[in-house]
């Protein structure tokens, strides 16, 4: 058995020099591999078109340079728009220009077929990515996607792993800011029997500080999910972060330099390669296809961490999207000093969140929900599966769970600046929201609604958007929160009818309070509240409650019925505001919180209206009265 044992390894040794030999003196290069894509729904355009035919110059265009410009290439070219059409991709730095060319030839005739008729759209692959855009700003689409493994490190090792991992990627991602081309890769020994593999890079054009910041964002997405996975990635539009228990990358393409040959040399690397090739080259060709066999099984284990993923509902299995980042109870409890009260930060209809901060110096928001409360093991399902799926800059992140015996909590990323509403309905904060500061909070909202309608994917119907499930972050960038009510609808109907009603009071839509219908539409109607909310400072129930008289929604009619609607401007704006922006806010808030759906704009349309002044808006007709009918004890939650 001994001699056996030892005649195979020498057979291993001689099949992997002689295959190390031959490429050597061979040029191999596979396929490019495919990783994911992402198209922008809600922008279009006509098949045949001027843009449809700017688009294939574009793309011809990136094919003819892929070889040039040290794998990295963008252009744009004018259109009969505000906006020209721009374009750009990025090879990785290691692979060869030819193979550079075939990656991004396959990008560009695939995003078409993929993002179909489409007028912003971003492809990965292994070697490149390739990205267009018709929007005044190439980074505007920000989704990202993260792949990992399915194999694990042992639990033994998972708390050395996760530091050592952390250290690994700031450190790799530190080496990629400081380099000249913006990228690095690194191999590091875990363990006598682990090396770890990693790289990271950017494209070019970006800052050292946007690079960073790119990088940081990367790491952040993988430390949520996977880093106790032996393999993962993180794909940004302008940055990419890798690891592999195997080298994935060309690790010599950075030591190796080019060496200045002899004809005589030349003569002999010839002769040692029918030396050596031919007598092994059967066994060669078996070793290949072994190993060709290897790497298919590998890649699928690869599987989307469900960021961006399509279905129509939520089934109770959809839980194992977010088992890949589990807290244990002694962990959470830890990190919030034993739920002190020092560290508690809000309370919901759900219960209590608290402040946290892990061993590692991550600070988190802990949403530890109540035994009593009305969420049990579904709805919390629903919250963690659906946020593990969402992906946008004004959503809150889901970093993971906690579900051990009666205690069901989510780990959030934390928010510096806590809930809207603790500025904008505080006397004392108020003046911290200047009129461009609302109005970017206004705008970010209204981005993160139209990507759970429809950019994600997943139509998704939050059902509780109100100011105090919008957080601030510390540049005071609104981050929507709080999914537990939230329904994926599905894309071939309208409407749905609940026996179960459920929201906020004031911020409800008619239809969802009187007969448990729910629909985009009712998004709408809670947005139209909070920007009228947001605009006047006052909240929408409390509005001359001691005199029970009208509320924000008729006392905003009222004043746009008589033709003066800057009064219901704040008081603290005064002088220091759009006038056109204010009054264009009122009349979209209006228009919001019509009392039938139909006459609602969606999401898309007030994107739109945000975004350009020559988006005519319809008169608006007299909203609902929530008083009408009510008793002020009734102006609770029905969560």
């Amino acid at each position: 058995m001994r001699i056996l044992k030892f005649f195979r390894t020498k057979i291993q040794m001689i099949l992997l020099a002689s295959f190390s030999v031959l490429l050597s003196f061979t040029t191999f290069e596979a396929a490019p591999v495919y990783n994911s894509h992402v198209c922008k729904a809600s922008s279009y355009y006509q098949p045949n078109s001027t843009f449809q035919n700017t688009l294939n110059t574009l793309l011809s265009s990136l094919i003819s340079n892929a070889t040039l410009h040290n794998g990295f290439y963008s252009i744009h070219i004018p259109l009969q728009t505000p906006n020209d059409l721009k374009g750009l991709f990025l090879c990785r730095a290691d692979v060869t220009p030819s193979l550079c060319q075939n990656c991004v030839t396959a990008a560009a005739n695939n995003i078409t077929k993929l993002c179909n008729n489409q007028t912003e759209s971003i492809i990965w692959y292994d070697e490149c990515l390739l990205r267009y855009s018709n929007d005044s700003v190439l980074d505007h689409m920000v989704p990202s996607i993260t792949l990992d493994s399915d194999e694990t490190v042992p639990d033994s090792e998972f708390t050395q792993f996760s530091g050592f991992l952390a250290n690994l990627l700031k450190g790799i991602a530190q080496e990629a800011v400081n380099s000249d081309v913006k990228f690095a890769t690194k191999e590091v020994n875990f363990i006598d029997s682990m090396k770890i593999y990693s790289s990271a890079q950017c494209t070019p054009d970006l800052s050292t500080f946007g690079c960073n910041t790119c990088l940081q964002d990367a790491i952040s997405s993988i430390g949520s999910c996977c880093n106790h996975r032996r393999g993962a990635r993180s794909l940004h539009p302008s940055c990419n972060l890798r690891y592999e228990v195997y080298p994935f990358y060309n690790v010599s393409a950075d030591s190796t330099q080019p060496q200045i040959s002899s004809p005589s040399s030349g003569k002999s690397k010839v002769s040692i390669v029918i030396a050596v090739v031919v007598p092994i080259l059967v066994a060669v060709v078996l070793f290949s296809i072994g190993c060709l066999f290897l790497l298919k099984r590998a890649r699928k284990k690869y599987k989307y961490n469900a960021f961006i993923q399509s279905s129509s509902s939520i089934r109770s299995e959809d839980l194992t999207d977010v088992d890949c980042f589990q807290f244990d109870f002694a962990t959470v409890e830890a990190a919030t000093n034993c739920f002190s009260y020092e560290n508690k930060i809000g309370q919901g209809g759900f219960g209590i969140v608290y402040k946290g901060i892990l061993s590692n110096g991550q600070e988190i928001a802990v949403k530890r929900l109540s035994v009593t409360s009305l969420q049990g093991a579904l709805e919390f399902r629903n919250e963690a599966s659906l946020v593990a799926k969402l992906q946008h800059r004004n959503l809150t992140r889901l970093f993971g769970f906690c579900m051990e015996g009666c205690e069901k909590m989510l780990i959030y990323e934390y928010i510096p600046n806590k809930s809207l509403d603790h500025f904008l309905f505080d006397h004392a904060k108020q003046r911290e929201l200047d009129w461009s500061r609302r109005y970017k909070i206004i705008v970010g909202i209204a981005r993160g609604i139209l990507y759970l309608h429809e950019d994600s994917q997943l139509r998704i119907i939050h059902r509780d958007l109100k100011a105090s499930n919008v957080l601030l972050d510390e540049n005071m960038n609104p981050k929507i929160s709080d999914f537990g009510m939230a329904r994926i609808f599905q894309a071939d109907h309208t409407q749905v009818n609940t026996g179960r009603i459920v929201g906020t009071y004031g911020y409800m839509s008619p239809e969802s309070a009187m007969r448990g219908q729910f629909s985009v539409k009712s998004d709408v109607f809670s947005f139209g509240v909070l920007v009228l909310e947001i605009v006047s400072g006052k909240k929408n129930t409390d509005l001359n409650q001691r005199n029970n008289a009208e509320d924000l929604l008729s006392y905003a009619w009222k004043k746009w019925s008589e033709q003066t609607p800057l009064e219901l401007l704040d008081p603290t704006l005064q002088g220091s505001c759009s006038r056109n922006e204010v009054i264009r806010c009122i009349h979209m808030g209006l228009l919001c919180v019509q009392e039938n759906p139909n006459d609602r704009p969606f999401m898309e349309t007030i994107a739109l209206m945000l975004n350009s002044y020559s988006v005519t808006l319809s008169l608006p007709r007299q909203p609902p009265s929530f008083l009408r009918g009510r008793t002020p004890c009734e102006n609770k939650l029905y969560n």
